[in-house]
């Protein structure tokens, strides 16, 4: 089974399925070493970076990016 037909499996799923699910992920991340969380975040920025060259997706301003942030927060 691949993450992207899990992901659709999970996405199917009701609310209170979903926020369960998802608890059990984040929890199963506590338990990564420092290096596998840096090795994670690495490879996610990387991928980020990939995104960003090949015009896939586009970069906002940070003045943007963080009235966006502020505006969320509340």
């Amino acid at each position: 089974m691949s993450v992207n037909s899990i992901e659709q499996e999970a996405l199917s799923l009701d609310l209170k399925s979903r926020a369960r699910l998802a608890s059990i992920l984040l929890r199963s991340l506590d338990d990564l070493s420092e290096e596998e969380c840096e090795k994670l975040w690495a490879e996610e920025a990387s991928s980020r970076l990939r995104e960003m060259d090949s015009g896939q997706v586009a970069g906002i301003p940070f003045d943007k990016a963080v009235s966006e942030a502020r505006e969320l927060i509340g």
